[in-house]
């Protein structure tokens, strides 16, 4: 694979030092300009904040970057050609030298080859509401059962169905905790209402079951970290329910389906809640990034206390501290 990881970000990785994943379609396709680099920028500060090396991932010229430097970034957040690219994309865009911002499913993919273990995003795709008729779930879901990152998200867009996708993710195999709360939370809001089985409360905790995964060398999966958006930041429920359910009947007259659903219903709140929206899906993902470098430096101390992990009753001891094998699994297990 054509992949170049940056020098801050490889020497952080030699030296065992944190480092965090950032995804890049946000910068691309999730935020207006000029304001997409605006929180780029800061994204990556708040990394470096909290003790931890930031690692935006994207495609720039058929070569996939970990790690972009400034003209990069800026490249991803202004050029209004840059491609969005799932992991299917990625052979594509590498042999035609394309640019692309990835989404977590790519993000993921590359971040794990790079032997980066922690990765924040907002919220993940999940199983469309219309799965019945159309069959229609998120690559991410597949993907997570694939890579060995911890990604920290505020649960999925709440514009689908969330019992479901906590369903299939189970059905893959994917490790879904709750930070804080013992319920999924709603992306735009702290709770979607679903229960989880497991909650851990503190960063060491989320690295204990990190260095628990590693120890048990089992199947690979991704450890979800679901992240609540604070209350006081949350979008309206009773708003968020209204203008939900009237942008679901807009896209069901204008015949919407497919992968457009979830731009036009993304959009359609952001419009119809005068922003509210996108200032929710803002608190959330900072909110996830400042918890990745907490948890991505706790990881990196070795061996946090691991007895204290919500739920598990005193769980398996971990003894040794390492994460020798973060780095040599990355590129395995495909």
């Amino acid at each position: 694979m054509s992949t170049h990881v940056s020098e801050e970000v490889r020497e952080a990785l030699h030296e065992g030092r944190p480092v965090v994943a950032l995804e890049s379609t946000l910068v691309a396709h999730g935020l207006p300009r000029p304001r997409n680099l605006a929180v780029a920028r800061e994204l990556e500060e708040l990394v470096r904040a909290g003790g931890a090396v930031p690692a935006t991932i994207a495609v720039v010229d058929g070569t996939a970057r970990v790690g972009l430097d400034e003209a990069a970034l800026i490249r991803i957040a202004e050029d209004p050609t840059v491609r969005k690219l799932g992991h299917r994309d990625l052979a594509p865009a590498l042999a035609t030298g394309a640019t692309g911002a990835t989404t977590v499913s790519a993000t993921a993919w590359l971040a794990d080859a790079a032997g980066v273990r922690v990765f924040a995003t907002g919220g993940l795709g999940g199983v469309h509401r219309t799965w019945t008729e159309t069959q229609d779930e998120s690559a991410d879901l597949r993907l997570l059962a694939r890579v060995g990152t911890a990604v920290v998200c505020a649960g999925v867009k709440s514009i689908l169905d969330v019992p479901a996708t906590l369903q299939r993710l189970e059905t893959l195999g994917v490790t879904v905790v709750g930070y804080g709360t013992e319920h999924f939370p709603g992306f735009y809001l702290s709770s979607s209402g679903e229960p989880v089985d497991w909650t851990l409360r503190t960063p060491e905790e989320v690295a204990a079951v990190m260095c628990a995964q590693d120890r048990l060398e089992g199947p690979r999966a991704a450890l979800v970290v679901a992240n609540p958006v604070p209350e006081a930041e949350q979008l309206d429920p009773a708003l968020h329910d209204r203008v939900l359910a009237d942008g679901l009947a807009a896209a069901k007259e204008k015949g919407i389906t497919g992968q457009a659903v979830t731009p036009f219903l993304l959009e359609y709140l952001t419009v119809h809640t005068e922003g509210a929206s996108l200032e929710a899906n803002l608190a959330a993902i900072r909110g996830n990034v400042r918890l990745a470098a907490r948890i991505a430096r706790a990881y990196g101390t070795g061996i946090p206390g691991a007895g204290g992990a919500g739920g598990a009753g005193g769980g398996t001891e971990i003894r040794e501290g390492t994460h020798d094998g973060a780095e040599a699994r990355g590129t395995g297990g495909r």
